[in-house]
């Protein structure tokens, strides 16, 4: 019985030890005798119109045992990954990367290749693509939700048995053997997909891989590996045959299930490969209206009294209406081609067509308005850095474009190295005051097996830079010629006599308004282009009549023997326009500049000089208008008089008090040191939250004092000043005289209560009122009636004061004419 009982044992433990590896066997190679009786499993032909990765479903049950357990097939030949490859692999399966999305790109960057060197080769030999569906030079991604499976085939070169042993599992000279060392050495995990990972990028997302291919001079093998240090390489003779190309199977982790998601492939195709020379399909679902015959019940009609022809009519409506119909959603599977914009910038500049560089704008920018960009520039770089680009000028500025200036490192110039995106978070490519454009640069010459800091400091990158902002300037520049309101008068009747180019009238003008502070900035931070954008600053003037105008414009019609270019800042034209710091230069026929951005006043503190014309603030010291031959009489005729009116403004810290050569009808005016803040400039410190008042001490300008000589106010206080210095009345006006034109010089006063009480104290005298007289005192009034409860608490506290009893008062009732 004993026996009996460990037979059956041993027996069913032999069974059940046999049944995990029964998949296996179903796949072990040809030469395993085992498997001699075994036939591989037929396959379905073209499933889904292409064929390209459809499977018998006898073959995926049967591979259904050996796939779960994620196990190599026992009859494929075993090899070891090279040192280097198995650190790089431990490296990606065991970070925390968080960009896994990168091993899609990575793998239709492999297969775009494959696809390269076999068009390559069918130059000289057509026969090389084969026929049919194999010709087809496409990339096609598939999904299995169920087997949670992602595919991606092309029908390039492919690899034979020779090529997947060295390609998948050596380095060679590919340089990632640096990148590993690099990797260990730093511990920089972002390095990590971002440059020439390449194949093993999938194993971020995969723990089992397969890969089948078949090579014209080969027949069709498979690689799979588990990413444990060993991969294993058989003859394929359960697969559909591929005709040429590869096929990666990728068997996703747990955690990797977005990657099953349609919208997220689409979504990764769009960013990452949405350019690749080949059309990439996906093998996608979407529902479908159809519609289905629905029989109709007959109904009982009630007889009417009807014509012949009305009979007639009913009987051909009925036999029209015998069978109805219904709509019904059905969802099918189809092909859908994900990357349908093309690569534009490989082609010539005179190929593109504008509705085509307007499209691909739209779909580059993400812009799905009608509007078109302003411009846009497609030019090929060579030399020692050789690249292809495109650059746009958007139709309007983002929400949030100099909100985000200093804060954001997201460009909106993406970089593609042989047409895959890589990155769009160079802010080195563009400085930052042109962020503003979109685009792109595609170069062929870019290491990417390094990290993305040393590709930052290569010198590639900063050829690349140079070049693109002289071609970025050049595009601007050619953009304000090209418009018919930015010709200067000489040339505006040819213009107007040719009736061209009617749809870029203004367009300059629109660019300023969306962009101008970008060439602003551009001029603060960008010393070696400083001219260039000089030359498209754009700003009214005195003369301009509401109209913008340049500084090339200006200095044609600056009047003879004029050094220096004239400008004033401030809040508003409306108030620069009634300044009295323009009044002499208007009467005579100079031009002045208006800025009334707040970044103006950082602006002209680095443009110093344009075309050997220097910049004059005219508010400020230091201002020459024409000459004037009694500029030394005056002064030396009213000497006392600003002797006088300095020491009487001690302690309003006024540097200097002197005649005036820059007013006509003002009687004076307080203007700052060359060097030092202007009222606008102080108005705007001010402002800022974290402002210092301690600090902003240090940069005011000194103060001065500037007369008009010519004014009866002035000459009235020089007869006054010289009949009686000590006059307290005369000292008072010089104070209210010198805070009234601070406030017109744009200054802000430090003490406007005493500036308020000047101004009063000047009506009361015009009113011939007493300097001493006073509001009077208000006059409260008297109550009426007392509480009965008050008044009998005051007698007891007077009592108690007087410490006499109090006596109790008497209640008297109101008689009815006391009522």
């Amino acid at each position: 019985m004993r026996k009996r009982t460990m037979v059956s044992v041993l027996f069913l433990f032999s069974l059940l030890f046999l049944l995990p590896d029964q998949g296996r066997k179903i796949h072990a190679n040809a030469d395993d005798s085992s498997n001699e009786a075994t036939d591989p499993p037929k396959v379905e032909e073209k499933l889904g119109g292409h064929g390209g990765l459809s499977t018998d479903s006898d073959v995926v049950h049967r591979e259904s045992e050996s796939i779960s357990k994620k196990s190599l097939r026992s009859g494929a030949e075993k090899f070891e990954f090279q040192a280097e490859v198995s650190r790089l692999m431990d490296i990606i399966i065991n970070s925390l990367y968080s960009n896994k999305d990168i091993f899609l790109r990575e793998l239709i960057s492999n297969a775009s290749d494959a696809l390269d060197k076999i068009r390559f080769l069918a130059l000289t030999d057509k026969d090389v693509l084969g026929e049919g569906d194999t010709a087809k030079l496409e990339i096609q991604i598939k999904l299995d939700k169920a087997k949670k499976i992602l595919s991606i085939r092309d029908r390039g070169i492919g690899m034979s048995k020779e090529d997947l042993i060295k390609n998948l599992g050596t380095i060679a000279k590919s340089g990632t053997s640096a990148f590993v060392e690099k990797m260990q050495s730093s511990g920089d995990l972002n390095l990590i997909g971002q440059f020439g990972v390449g194949f093993y990028s999938a194993y971020l997302v995969a723990d089992y891989i397969e890969v089948i291919s078949k090579h014209n001079d080969d027949i069709q093998h498979v690689w799979e590996s588990k990413a444990d240090g060993k991969f294993a390489v058989s003859e394929d003779t359960w697969n559909e045959p591929l005709g040429r190309g590869t096929e990666i199977r990728l068997h996703l982790r747990d955690e990797a299930g977005e990657y099953l998601e349609e919208s997220k492939l689409k979504d990764l195709v769009k960013r990452y490969s949405e350019f690749i020379n080949f059309p990439i399909h996906l093998w996608a679902s979407k529902e479908v209206e159809n519609e289905v015959s629905v029989e109709e019940d007959e109904s009982a009609e009630e007889e009417t009294e009807t014509t012949s022809t009305e009979e007639e009519e009913v009987e051909e409506e009925d036999n029209e209406k015998k069978q109805k119909t219904k709509k019904v959603k059905e969802t099918v599977h189809e092909w859908e081609l994900l990357n349908d914009v093309k690569a534009i910038w490989l082609r010539s500049p005179k190929e593109v067509t504008e509705e085509e560089y307007t499209k691909f704008y739209h779909s580059l920018a993400k812009d799905f308005s009608e509007e078109k960009p302003m411009a846009w520039s497609h030019f090929n770089a060579e030399g020692d850095v050789e690249f292809k680009a495109v650059l746009y000028i958007p139709p309007k500025a983002s929400y949030d474009q100099y909100e985000r200036y200093y804060n954001s490192n997201k460009a909106n110039l993406k970089l593609y190295v042989r047409r895959v995106f890589i990155s769009d978070e160079f802010d080195e490519l563009l400085p930052k005051y042109l962020s503003f454009l979109k685009g792109l640069v595609d170069s062929d010459t870019l290491p990417l097996n390094v990290s993305r800091e040393m590709l930052q400091q290569h010198s590639s990158l900063k050829t690349i830079k140079k070049k693109l902002i002289r071609k970025a300037l050049d595009m601007i520049r050619k953009f304000a010629e090209e418009d018919p309101d930015e010709v200067h008068d000489d040339d505006k009747k040819d213009v107007e006599k040719s009736g061209e180019n009617d749809e870029k009238k203004g367009q300059y003008t629109k660019f300023w308004k969306e962009f101008g502070k970008s060439i602003k900035l551009g001029i603060i931070e960008d010393a070696s282009n400083r001219n260039r954008l000089a030359k498209l600053l754009r700003f009214e003037t005195t003369k301009s009549d509401g109209k913008l105008t340049s500084l090339d414009q200006y200095i044609k019609r600056m009047k003879k023997g004029q050094k220096d270019v004239f400008y004033i800042t401030g809040s508003s034209k409306e108030q620069l326009k009634k300044s009295p710091f323009l009044e002499r230069l208007i009467k005579k026929g100079y031009e002045v500049i208006f800025f009334t951005d707040p970044v103006d006043e950082y602006l002209m503190q680095y443009l110093m000089d344009y075309e050997d014309k220097k910049f004059q603030n005219v508010s400020k010291e230091g201002l020459k208008v024409g000459k004037d031959s009694k500029v030394k009489e005056l002064k030396e005729a009213f000497k006392e008089l600003t002797k006088w009116w300095k020491e009487s403004l001690a302690s309003e810290n006024v540097d200097d008090v002197k005649i005036s050569n820059r007013l006509a009808d003002t009687p004076c005016v307080v203007v700052t040191s060359k060097f030092g803040w202007s009222a606008n400039m102080e108005r705007i410190m001010q402002s800022q939250t974290l402002s210092d008042a301690k600090k902003q001490a240090y940069m005011r300008g000194k103060r001065v004092l500037e007369i008009n000589p010519r004014h009866p106010i002035i000459k009235e206080l020089k007869g006054r000043v010289a009949s009686d210095p000590k006059d307290e009345r005369m000292k008072e006006t010089a104070q209210l005289m010198y805070q009234t034109a601070l406030i017109e010089s744009g200054f802000i006063l430090n003490d406007p209560k005493d500036f308020a009480g000047r101004i009063y104290n000047s009506v009361k005298s015009s009113l011939k009122i007493s300097p001493d007289a006073v509001a009077e005192e208000e006059v409260e009034a008297e109550e009426t009636e007392t509480s009965e409860e008050s008044t009998e608490t005051k007698s007891d506290d007077v009592a108690g004061g007087l410490n006499i009893e109090a006596e109790p008062v008497e209640k008297k009732t109101p008689t009815k004419d006391e009522l």
